[in-house]
């Protein structure tokens, strides 16, 4: 198999994600994220139908009745229906919505639950899921300042700060839906991508002790053509079951199937870019890795 010089592309890659993060801080500092009714609050309504129920007709019958951004969509069987409406109802509003739905049906139609989620939950939240990505992050670095060394940490970092500003430029940029569901794709991504990376940085740091002859630049090409194929496989592999996910789902996990989506497919490519290109911009070199000798050793004895 043809070696492939990764490294030889860096700068190109590195364009590309400038432009792709510009993109998203534009993106998040114009127009933000579309907040779901877990950071808004709003009014949730858990209904009953007595036999299966249509989830287009219940929207069609909401749209036309006034009810803008109500969200329809099954939980549980398919007679079990969860209605979120915005912030701007009220619960006599949601009451309302229920007698629209029984009056456009024969069915007997059960309330189960309305509940209002007040915005200072919301708030809540959202700067509870900040603070899990940051810690997260931090997290990792330690972890990989432990495992491998500063340098490999910060690579690291900044692969994963990358993935997860690109999601959420994504998210701002097509206006969909931000929820929790999607805040636990997102945290799912970081240690899915950061596996990846630590296989890689494993591979790195494995052949800048073992090959003498070589730059850290060719080493780290050489290390990148013998994990790709494993780095291949798992993403493919993974990526067919979020397809499936978001194509069949349904919109109750539409957004977390499409967060991971974004994210694998980035976290792939940051692996095997952005990780590896900052280890080269830090000026990683053999002797960042080389192994300690203890006092009366001879250095040979232990070389690879």
């Amino acid at each position: 198999m043809k070696s492939i010089a990764f490294m030889r592309g860096r700068f190109v890659a590195a364009a590309i994600s400038g432009a792709l993060l510009l993109t998203t801080i534009v993106s998040l500092a114009t127009q933000q994220l579309n907040w779901g009714l877990d950071f808004t609050g709003g009014t949730l309504i858990e209904l009953n139908y007595e036999q299966s129920a249509d989830l287009g007709g219940i929207r069609d019958e909401l749209a036309n009745s006034g009810f803008d951004g109500a969200l329809v969509v099954s939980f549980g069987t398919d007679r079990d229906v969860l209605v979120r409406l915005p912030i701007s109802y009220s619960d006599a509003e949601g009451a309302r919505m229920v007698d629209v739905l029984r009056q456009a049906t024969t069915q007997s139609i059960t309330l189960q639950r309305m509940e209002f989620v007040g915005p200072q939950v919301g708030d809540e939240l959202r700067e509870q899921g900040g603070l899990a990505m940051l810690l997260a992050l931090g997290l990792v670095l330690i972890y990989v300042g432990f495992r491998f060394q500063i340098k490999f940490a910060m690579g690291a970092v900044i692969a994963l700060a990358h993935d997860v500003l690109i999601i959420l430029g994504f998210f701002s940029l097509t206006r969909l839906e931000f929820d929790l569901s999607v805040l636990a794709a997102i945290l799912a991504v970081i240690g899915y991508s950061l596996n990846d990376t630590i296989v890689v940085s494993d591979r790195i740091r494995e052949n800048l002790r073992k090959i003498r002859k070589m730059e850290p630049m060719g080493v780290i090409d050489v290390s990148l053509n013998e994990t790709l194929g494993r780095t291949l496989v798992t993403s493919l592999t993974t990526l067919l079951v979020l397809t499936s996910l978001a194509l069949l789902g349904g919109d109750m996990i539409f957004g977390f199937a499409i967060a991971l989506l974004v994210g694998v497919t980035v976290g792939t490519y940051s692996s095997i870019y952005v990780a590896s290109t900052s280890l080269l911009a830090l000026g990683v070199t053999k002797e960042d890795v080389a192994i300690p000798v203890k006092e009366g050793e001879d250095q040979d004895a232990i070389a690879p």
